[in-house]
């Protein structure tokens, strides 16, 4: 028995390439993230929209401050893990992650106080003078609790940076899982408890919801401090026998600053589309629909319909898990073909798997977001359109994640920028305009988004070719085959549409049709895909029978 656990370990700490790697972060992601999606069919049915939109709130701000006090540091850490390791820097390695650790409790406690203090003062920019639905004391009492989460995400997620560094991608994927499945039970035992058991109020329940991502946050980061112990000796293996150059903590402290700060301004300027639509959309749609229906849109696009985003979102965060230390090593020791290899490796297999699930996604979003959520006037209509934000944020997300890795800090930035002031621009006017023109007001903003983003994703394009000499010449061949499979994969469903209706009352019935809709698609795309090389092309020739075996030896 004791012999079956060791193996077992050494399994689970063994090194990933970059595709294996890749394919581990996202199916962990993706689990998650289906988690995520599946919590809140029982939540929606506990806590209403007006909870949703409390819950939002809660949410959009507490991923701004996450950003600022961890998002950057575990790429960083993990890119300084892959580049020390690399070049035979031991001693250097771990002084780093020490040095990681202790930044990332600071700005977790320095957020955390800011947060609690000024929830107030964030509240009311939030809601300004509307009335009739949730209240700034409400905004408050959930932003407070969840700024909790704050005092332990960024040490966890340095731990995480430190595993992947190591190119130990599996255990980081566990510890999502873990903190996912932890949260997703707090938010809803704890929300039914609150207010079904022992009738308290819908703000303490949101409250109860939110302080889920507290607790996850804890579970995850035990998982992590104990795998690390067991498996101490795996992180000081020498592969190389250099002598190491003498680099001062000061060093060690500006080059994670160097690498971190693009990153946290990465996802810093994401969340902020997140705030311009929380501070413009219910201000902009009140007028309109009146302010309780402006509420309830809002919650769709800030919690229900961004459920099924995230899931497409997951397969470009899988993606640059694995492809931050794998670049960054490449980079290192100058094997440009290499870098521009894994550059259109990853675009081509992130297209490949985005593409069909975002049409497929929109082909079915009533039946979908019944069976999520029941009946909804704006649901299916917010989602439909709302999914393509997903597959352009997936794409510049690793665009712009790349440009970061190669240093390229100046186009970062001209990128970022120029898309949130796009955003932040047409956001209003665009909603006015769409209403004007007889369509819904709403999707304004998700055509606002897409805006910003794709601005952003072409600007990282145009950089990437003219300093590093990438060509996209291969990526466009397996772009257009993907639209061509996608395209195929429409006109299958629209024939079976003649058949099977696409949507119907019953939830049963309706997961049926997913169920349904959702096997003949993907069947009909993966035979077209098979038929024009396109999988051996992207994933290379072994893929498929390296995962045929690995799942016969299970």
């Amino acid at each position: 028995m004791k012999k079956k656990r060791v193996n077992k370990n050494k399994d689970i700490m063994k090194k990933n390439n970059f595709v294996q790697g890749a394919f581990i972060a996202t199916l962990g992601i993706v689990i998650t993230k289906i988690l995520g999606i599946l919590y809140v069919i029982p939540f929606y049915a506990i806590i209403g929209e007006q909870g949703g939109a409390l819950y939002g709130y809660a949410y959009s701000i507490y991923l701004v401050f996450m950003a600022i006090s961890s998002a950057g540091i575990p790429l960083a850490i993990s890119k300084i893990i892959s580049e020390y390791q690399t070049l035979g820097y031991y001693d250097a390695k771990q002084r780093a992650f020490k040095i990681g650790k202790q930044i990332a409790t600071t700005l977790g406690i320095l957020c955390f106080i800011i947060l609690f203090v000024f929830a107030p003062q964030i509240a009311t920019a939030i809601l300004g003078d509307l009335k009739g639905g949730n209240t700034i004391e409400d905004v408050t009492f959930v932003i407070r609790v969840i700024s909790t989460a704050i005092t332990v995400v960024p040490v966890l997620s340095i731990y995480r940076g430190y595993f992947e560094g190591h190119k130990f991608i599996t255990p980081t994927a566990v510890s999502q899982v873990f903190e996912q499945v932890v949260r997703v039970l707090v938010i809803v035992v704890g929300s039914f408890l609150t207010l079904k058991v022992f009738n308290l109020s819908l703000t303490t329940a949101v409250g109860v919801a939110v302080f889920g991502a507290t607790v996850g946050s804890f579970a995850s980061y035990f998982y992590l401090i104990e795998k690390r112990f067991k498996n101490k000796k795996k992180f000081e293996e020498k592969e190389l026998n250099v002598k190491e150059p003498k680099i001062t903590n000061k060093q060690i402290l500006k080059k994670i600053m160097i690498y971190a700060f693009p990153l946290i301004m990465i996802d810093i300027f994401k969340s902020l589309y997140s705030v311009v639509d929380t501070v413009t959309v219910v201000k902009t749609l009140g007028p309109i629909y009146g302010t309780k229906t402006a509420e309830s849109i809002m919650s769709i696009l800030s919690t229900w319909a961004a459920k099924f985003n995230m899931i497409i979102i997951s397969i470009s965060t899988g993606m640059i898990v694995s492809l931050t230390p794998n670049l960054t090593a490449s980079a290192v020791v100058g094997n440009t073909e290499d870098v521009k290899k894994k550059i259109n490796q990853s675009f081509q297999m992130l297209i490949f798997l985005i593409l069909p699930m975002t049409v497929g996604l929109s082909f079915l979003a009533k039946p979908v977001y019944t069976v999520f959520y029941g009946a909804s006037k704006y649901g299916p209509s917010v989602l439909s359109f709302y999914v393509y934000v997903a597959l352009i944020t997936a794409l510049f997300t690793t665009a712009i994640t790349i440009t970061q890795v190669l240093k390229y800090y100046k186009v970062v930035f001209v990128s970022l920028a120029s898309g949130l002031i796009l955003k932040s621009l047409i956001n209003v006017s665009l909603i006015n305009q769409l209403y004007n023109l007889g369509l819904p007001g709403y999707y304004g903003s998700v055509l606002a988004s897409i805006l910003g983003y794709g601005l952003s994703f072409i600007i990282c394009l145009i950089a990437l070719h003219k300093k590093c000499g990438v060509n996209y010449e291969k990526t466009i061949k397996q772009t257009i085959n993907a639209l061509c499979g996608t395209v195929l994969m429409v006109l299958v469903l629209s024939v079976v549409k003649l058949v099977v209706p696409i949507s119907v009352a019953s939830r049963f019935l309706n997961i049926l049709i997913i169920a349904i809709y959702a096997a003949i698609g993907m069947i009909t795309y993966f035979i077209y895909m098979k038929k024009t090389h396109s999988i051996d092309e992207v994933f290379g020739k072994d893929f498929l029978n390296k995962f045929k075996k690995k799942k016969k030896r299970a």
